[in-house]
């Protein structure tokens, strides 16, 4: 006979500022969760190390000290904090089916999803390499534009996200070079933001280019860009390089269940954190295209906590 399957009143999948919020309210409300994390513990900011912008950090905080902060404050209240991938899922069963590490299935009450994003890279070693040992490549200029202030920097991208953190960087950085693979007048980004790029004096936009190489030993000390139509190799003497070509939801394995965007970004009712199934709920970067903040997505872990908490008050009436 089969082993009956471990039930959880309130699982929480993904880890990062989301879910470990999220598991601190859950626990502070005796839903007693259990938090898997995923193959990277902690989320994207484990590949960062200044944090200068989330509360309570006067000084600032690396990246993975402030993820131990958070899930430390989520285990003294009681979170289960378990290492593993959940790789499939019945959200529409009653209760709801999980299996982990595609052999381990779990039963559970309500679900908080908050699996992040992935932002999209160029794929070149030396890109990986300065960004694992943060040596001055990112995809967020909200997050890493300050330490980069009065300095020369590259973006690449051609979409509003990336005509907006050009922007951005221009107010902060003396010169910004924005990389654009297609040619002029191809560009994706909506013509507005098209157009603030272009009245911006200090952002020069080198069209029909593409990035082959990132150069320095320790951080950025340039960027080797390729001209489509000539050929032609330029090195851009910058110190910092953004990549701005998109993220990714990682929320595969929900297809054909939750509703989500032509992107794969979860769709919640708006002011909550409710899916289109009930007792699932959607924190973080997955389900936020716009902001992409640490502050924010821990501020929709907890609405996820509190809304799956109202849930299952409202089941215990009926």
């Amino acid at each position: 006979m089969q082993p009956q399957p471990e039930h959880i009143t309130c699982l929480i999948i993904g880890s990062g500022p989301a879910g470990y919020t999220a598991a601190i309210y859950a626990a502070r409300a005796d839903l007693k969760p259990v938090l898997y994390t995923g193959l990277t513990p902690g989320g994207q900011l484990t590949e960062t190390t200044e944090v200068d912008n989330f509360p309570g950090y006067p000084k600032g905080i690396t990246g993975p000290i402030l993820m131990d902060d958070l899930k430390a404050q989520a285990e003294r209240f009681g979170t289960q904090v378990r290492f593993g991938l959940v790789t499939k899922a019945d959200l529409n069963a009653s209760p709801k089916r999980i299996w982990v590490d595609e052999t381990t299935e779990i039963t559970a009450d309500t679900v908080i999803i908050s699996t992040g994003a992935s932002a999209k890279w160029l794929g070149l070693a030396n890109e990986t390499r300065l960004r694992m040992n943060a040596g001055g490549v990112s995809a967020c200029a909200v997050c890493d534009g300050f330490f980069f202030k009065g300095q020369e920097v590259a973006i690449v991208g051609a979409g509003d996200t990336a005509a907006e953190e050009a922007t951005y960087l221009s107010k902060l950085c003396k010169k910004v070079f924005m990389i654009v693979r297609k040619g002029e007048g191809e560009m994706r980004a909506s013509k507005a933001m098209q157009h603030r790029v272009s009245n911006t004096a200090n952002i020069e936009v080198l069209w029909d280019s593409e990035t082959v190489d990132v150069l320095g030993k320790e951080t950025v000390e340039g960027v080797v860009v390729k001209n489509n139509k000539t050929g032609e190799l330029k090195t851009l003497n910058v110190t910092g390089f953004f990549v701005a070509i998109g993220h990714k939801p990682n929320t595969n394995i929900f297809k054909g269940q939750l509703t989500m965007d032509e992107l794969g970004y979860l769709q919640i009712i708006p002011g909550s954190s409710k899916t289109n199934i009930e007792g699932v709920f959607a924190v973080g970067d997955c389900a936020d295209k716009t902001y992409r903040q640490a502050v924010t997505a821990a501020g929709s872990g907890c609405m996820g906590a509190l809304d799956a908490e109202r849930y299952l008050a409202g089941i215990e009436v009926l």
